[in-house]
């Protein structure tokens, strides 16, 4: 009998013990969940700091990166979970979307696992296990809410009607908004991870650059990016070139709120709408200060309830793959061994 097929005849348990495993960028990472929303332990390694040297993540770092802190990640999270390997019930695992030699690593490492423990092997997409991190937030939240999904790949507002089913109402059309952070960033010369230091630049600074309103007057859910980007790009250059001081801050105070207000404003028209809750998810965007703060607001002054993961959650961790993990545990969704890693998946 093969191992796939073993592995189906396995009863489906509601208290599971889902090991995940997540190497989709520069983070390895690992978290037990039992459950739906028990979170046991959830470990990081970053690379972070090797990729800063280069001014963006290099894949060939990543992955030798993955490989020499995989092992110390699964152990450190299984000590501090209090849980034995022979507890495990399922594997969970990122095969895409991220940088293929990376994603490689973790599921190698995941189907090894696996196979030795002859459990069942889950595999996760990377947006799914963002979508899916909320429920960690808050235990009580079930769908039907509305999704803005934020990171440095994805912009997008999702109708999340249950675990399983999503409708997307509106994406982007040209670059992401993390994409336009980090665009932003180099031209005013901050250094690698370019969001993170743009907000922080931004408190010194005001709102007092006009720049263009993306999609002005045209209705639905959908984003433009690269005109902002470019605004800002044009401004710096012809600054520069007539001699006039930038004041850097200022700059980025005006692009962060540019950015920002729109994705505020679209995913609460979104609620408003359709009579939901609205909820975060994504990579650091949604860990920014300002979207936070001003969706949190524009949220309590319709009338609508917002629900944020916390920070931690707001980056590529395994808590969330763990979480998408469990509910394709309860579908029965496994893979065979020939599980491979993919560097695009379609959201769907």
């Amino acid at each position: 009998m093969s191992y796939i097929d073993d592995i189906k005849k396995r009863p489906i348990k509601e208290d599971a013990i889902i090991l995940a495993i997540e190497s989709s960028c520069d983070e390895t990472a690992c978290a037990i969940l039992r459950g739906r929303t028990e979170l046991l332990s959830s470990e990081i390694e970053s690379s972070m700091t090797e990729h800063i040297k280069f001014g963006g993540v290099v894949p060939e770092i990543a992955s030798r990166a993955h490989t020499a802190a995989i092992s110390i990640v699964v152990e450190r999270a299984l000590k501090n979970a209090n849980v034995q390997l022979n507890q495990i019930d399922a594997v969970a695992v990122t095969y895409g979307s991220g940088l293929l030699g990376a994603l490689l690593v973790g599921v190698s490492y995941a189907k090894a696992l696996a196979y030795a423990l002859k459990v069942p092997l889950i595999p996760v997409s990377h947006i799914r296990g963002h979508l899916a991190a909320i429920y960690l937030a808050d235990d009580k939240l079930q769908p039907p809410f509305i999704s803005l999904l934020a990171s440095g790949g994805h912009t997008a507002i999702i109708d999340v009607k249950s675990y399983s089913e999503f409708e997307i109402l509106g994406g982007t059309l040209d670059d992401a908004v993390g994409e336009a952070f980090d665009k932003v960033a180099r031209v005013l010369g901050l250094s690698y991870p370019g969001g993170p230091n743009v907000e922080r630049l931004a408190l010194e600074g005001a709102n007092s650059i006009e720049l263009p309103k993306m999609l002005k007057g045209k209705e639905g859910y959908d984003f433009s990016y690269s005109g902002l980007k470019t605004a800002v790009i044009n401004y710096v250059h012809n600054c520069e070139q007539k001699a006039i001081e930038v004041n850097k801050a200022d700059v980025a105070r005006s692009f962060q709120h540019a950015a920002v207000e729109v994705l505020v404003k679209k995913s609460v028209k979104a609620a408003i709408e359709r009579g939901r809750t609205v909820v975060t998810a994504g990579g650091g965007v949604v860990a920014n200060g300002y979207l936070r703060f001003l969706l949190e607001k524009t949220c309590e002054k319709k009338g609508i309830r917002a629900v944020l993961p916390p920070k931690k959650l707001c980056t590529d961790n395994a808590a969330m793959i763990a979480a998408e993990g469990y509910i394709q545990y309860l579908k029965g969704n496994f893979a065979d061994l020939d599980l491979n890693a993919v560097a695009r998946v379609k959201f769907e």
